[in-house]
């Protein structure tokens, strides 16, 4: 090994000094036993040699042997990953694959920058052009902009006086005498965004942000009013609570409905909070406020006497005729559509009051006759009455039946638009009809995503949406309960919070999989958008406990750690801030003689390779999940400081370290969200990137950032067989929760409160619930009465005629469309129409030897089932009856005399006895085809 050589370039790549030590300890372990490991790298190659060191889980649960050469005294798993992270440096250092300046290096040229250097940027970007000029510098378009100090006015990305935040900071460093060229790669690892913003206010240049202009202009009239409807809601109920609480009683603004049944005002805030799922906005007129977004979608601000507020003038905020036109849309034309009306009339004095404007009737006449108007409102020019312009002119629009919309998507009372309608569907009929098979399309179709003619790009569409978790798939069976579908309690055991388990266990309460999917509907996706979308690549995630779950006597520290930022680990009381502990040797020598610990102290006791992760292998910019017990997970931070040691009185949890929370939810996520499994009890340890969901764990990390946007997008739960089980006592309240128009976000909306947890709980209107039924297994007027009336119903019968039963007739020789017809037609004539055999048993058939597999493994024992043994009628469905009474030698079926026992020749009916048995060579088929 190259030491001190390696040993700088770890410190060139942004490696702490701490962990550097660790790294070359790991490395000289390897070459004790293997030799030089520059020479087994250039003799086997990085692939085969880390193979030698691969340890998987399902080695660990069959507890395999130690593959490698290097002995292992403590957990196999983890010391070998570690051993193989050093050797996978070690190769990048041999190879130099990121031989970039380090982030050290970055942050002190964008220390050196002056308004020179950036103003030389922005010439270069206004004589390239910014899609020009990103592209040659290695950048994409971005979110945040900047602009020159002198620069005053409102700009759209396309203005050439608007330049990239981060590549304009980026490029900058090239204009240093000793300054390298940097891509957006390199720059700052992919990152810098934080950097650059700070060097640019830093020199006096403000920061545009284009998301909040892009968001404001998404504002529309059906927009507000639906979120002015969801904060009626919020008072009756405490619906939306989760936004709506964030926000205090407004001081200065609030917005006036469009609606003429409103009876009040709407604080400003909490709507706009509502649109754009944000909890905090900036007040006043600045641009992307809560007053300014409104007042551009056309909306009147108005004070707490409720009149129209005097509105400033800035270049961002809608002026003049733009804003009389918008105002006499949302508050007369639009109202009266909405009411069905034929005409409206427009008086200019009660537009004036209505914005509170003065001496402005000639604006006010010319806006409501010119063009731009009649094209905002697709009308005809208005009827004009009276003196033109005054306060007294009328304009009178007439309205075609067209535009008299009473069935438009706003209520006639509130002009709100209907919220996402619900669906409860469930697909029913005989086995073989594709049910199941359907279920995939028809999700998609209900997610709102297109449905491809193609099997397999239906499949992989599915299949995505189900690893974002939109989709989820059940099926229901006898021993199914409420406990396993809403929520129920499971024993879990008890954790130290150093690593071990308690001496007892607890009940914890844990939600089923319709609890899981409806919370993950109700909080919608957050979709990351720009250069400030935090990504997992190139991160470590570590799974931490801070204090035991459920021990009310130590929730202080999680809540301490949250309202800090940082994360707490137990395990002796020792300081471990001198450099010599990135050594774990020098951890384990302390430990040993001063550790309070009883028991020998090894590598792999817990007071030492906790402490080593904890201190070592965790790295800034790394991930932490704070969990609640093995189950759940209820924070998601960032690593932002060093190892550092703060004494408690308590003498515990003495080790922490800087973390910028993410994510919280202190009620806790089930670890299935993110993580493939549950976690294991030990204090801190790296999770596995292969088990980690990563596009879900990037939406929590990501969920309360600015670089987000929270859609309310639709989700599916699909059950199949849903008739097969006990279904009053599977959905319990469930039975009116799921009805549309009681879903949250509707009009008659209801919660209800959990048994178990104690929370209120509502089913959101954006999660569709689709259900399949077999008939042959229980008829459709055996389900629960209740559930019928709550779901619609769509039968899927055979389909004999369809192209997939003529391919495969054409690959097998046969008439699999006459077959499967005479087939259903018997079944239906001795029992009934829900019995019958579906396409989906041949339709993949490609041979005749498949067909006779189908029939001998599927139908005939299906048939069997249907008719209880009754072989005469199996026979007479399969045409193979006959109407004599001696033997038959059938298409499928044979059936011979059976000869009476010794002396029981005369005793019963005299009737003959039968054997029924199936043909042991291949099946004939006339008896079906007719022929």
């Amino acid at each position: 090994m190259r030491e001190d050589i390696f040993r700088d370039w770890l410190h060139r790549r942004g490696h702490q000094d701490r962990t550097i030590g660790a790294r070359i300890s790991n490395v000289r372990r390897v070459e004790q036993f293997i030799g030089d490991l520059d020479e087994a790298l250039d003799n086997e190659g990085k692939e085969s040699l880390l193979s030698k060191f691969a340890y998987s889980t399902e080695d660990e649960r069959q507890q395999r042997p130690n593959p490698s050469p290097v002995p292992i005294d403590g957990d196999l798993r983890t010391g070998l990953a570690t051993l193989r992270q050093a050797i996978g440096l070690y190769d990048d250092f041999r190879n130099d694959d990121f031989a970039m300046p380090d982030k050290i290096d970055h942050m002190a040229w964008v220390n050196r920058l002056t308004k020179a250097e950036i103003l030389a940027v922005m010439d270069d970007c206004d004589a390239e052009g910014a899609e020009a000029f990103l592209k040659r510098v290695g950048f994409s378009k971005p979110q945040q902009w900047t602009k020159r100090q002198d620069d005053t006015q409102n700009h759209s990305i396309a203005d050439p006086n608007l330049y990239p935040a981060k590549a304009t900071v980026a490029t900058a460093i090239a204009k240093l005498p000793d300054g390298p060229s940097l891509n957006a790669r390199q720059y700052f690892n992919g990152f810098g965004e934080a950097q650059s913003r700070a060097k640019l206010r830093e020199l006096g240049f403000e920061i545009v942000d284009m998301r909040e202009g892009r968001a404001a202009s998404r504002l529309t009239r059906d927009d507000v009013e639906k979120a002015m409807l969801a904060f009626d809601q919020y008072e009756k109920s405490g619906a939306h609570s989760r936004i709506f609480d964030a926000f205090a009683d407004p001081s200065s603004y609030w917005v006036r409905s469009t609606s003429r049944a409103a009876e009040r005002p709407y604080p400003t805030k909490p709507i706009v909070g509502y649109l754009l799922d944000k909890t905090s906005l900036n007040g006043g007129w600045s641009s992307g406020s809560a007053a300014a977004s409104l007042h551009n979608a056309g909306y009147i601000i108005v004070d707490a006497e409720s009149e129209p507020c005097d509105v400033p003038e800035h270049d961002h905020l809608l002026g003049d005729a733009d804003r009389i036109r918008a105002c006499a849309r949302n508050y007369f034309i639009e109202p009266a559509r909405d009411a069905g009306e034929k005409e409206v009339p427009i008086r200019a004095s009660d537009l004036a009051k209505l914005m509170g404007l003065t001496n402005a009737f000639p604006n006010i006449c010319q806006a409501l006759e010119g063009r731009t108007f009649l094209e905002m409102i697709e009308t005809a020019e208005p009827d004009i009455t009276g003196p033109n312009p005054s306060s007294t002119t009328v304009f009178t629009y007439q309205l075609t039946d067209q535009d008299a919309r009473s069935a438009s998507p706003h209520t006639p009372v509130t002009g709100v638009a209907e919220p996402m309608a619900p669906t409860n569907l469930i697909l029913y009929g005989p086995p073989g009809t594709g049910k199941t098979y359907a279920t995939a399309a028809e999700a998609l179709g209900l997610c709102g995503e297109p449905v491809p003619d193609n099997r397999g790009e239906v499949m992989a569409a599915y299949d995505q949406l189900r690893a974002e978790k939109r989709i989820e798939f059940v099926t229901f069976h006898q021993s199914m309960s409420y406990e396993d579908f809403i929520e129920g309690r499971q024993p879990t055991t008890e954790d130290d919070g150093e690593g071990g388990s308690g001496t007892g266990f607890r009940l914890e309460t844990v939600p089923g999989i319709f609890r899981r999917i409806a919370s993950r509907a109700e909080s919608g996706i957050s979709v990351q958008t720009g250069d400030d979308a935090i990504s997992l690549s190139g991160r470590q995630v570590f799974k931490m406990s801070i204090g035991r779950a459920n021990m009310a006597s130590e929730e202080y520290l999680f809540e301490e750690a949250i309202s800090e930022g940082h994360v707490l680990l137990g395990w002796e009381d020792i300081d471990f801030t001198d450099d010599r502990f990135s050594d774990v040797d020098e951890i384990l020598q302390v430990c040993h003689e001063q550790g309070t610990r009883e028991g020998d102290v090894t590598l792999q006791s817990g007071q030492v390779a906790m402490l080593d992760v904890f201190r070592n292998q965790m790295e800034i910019g790394d991930i932490v999940v704070a969990t609640k017990g093995n189950g759940f997970f209820r924070a998601i931070g960032e690593v932002i400081g060093n190892y550092e040691y703060h004494q408690r009185d308590s003498r515990v949890y003495s080790h922490r370290r800087a973390v910028r929370w993410l994510w919280v939810d202190r009620e806790g996520v089930p670890a299935s969200e993110i993580y493939d499994g549950n976690f294991t009890m030990r204090s801190i340890y790296p999770l596995s990137p292969s088990r980690l969901n990563v596009a879900t764990f990037e939406r929590y990390m990501n969920s309360d950032s600015d670089s987000s946007q929270t859609e309310m997008l639709p989700f599916v739960l699909i059950i199949d067989e849903i008739n097969r089980a006990n279904i009053s006592k599977v959905f319990g309240e469930l039975i009116t929760l799921i009805e549309p128009d009681k879903r949250t976000g509707m009009p008659n909306a209801l919660k209800v409160r959990l048994p178990y947890s104690g929370e209120e709980f509502g089913v959101p209107a954006n999660l569709h619930i689709l259900g399949t039924m077999n008939t042959a297994d229980r008829s459709i007027a055996l389900l629960d009465t209740a559930l019928r009336r709550r779901f619609e119903f769509r039968e899927m019968m055979p389909e004999h005629d369809i192209k997939e039963m003529h391919d495969a007739a054409a690959r097998c020789g046969l008439d699999l469309p006459r077959i499967l017809t005479s087939l259903n037609e018997r079944i239906e004539y001795l029992y009934d129409r829900e019995h019958q055999i579906g396409h989906a048993y041949f339709i993949n058939c490609t041979s005749r030897e498949d067909v006779d597999a189908v029939m001998r493994h599927k139908v005939i024992p299906l048939l069997a089932e249907y008719f209880f043994e009754d072989w005469g009628k199996v026979a007479a469905v399969l045409g193979d009856a006959a109407s004599h009474e001696g033997p038959i030698d059938g298409g499928f079926m044979i059936r011979i005399i059976l000869k009476a026992p010794p002396g029981l020749d005369d005793v019963g009916d005299g009737a003959p006895r039968f054997r029924w048995s199936l043909r042991q060579d291949g099946f004939s088929y006339d008896g079906l085809t007719g022929q």
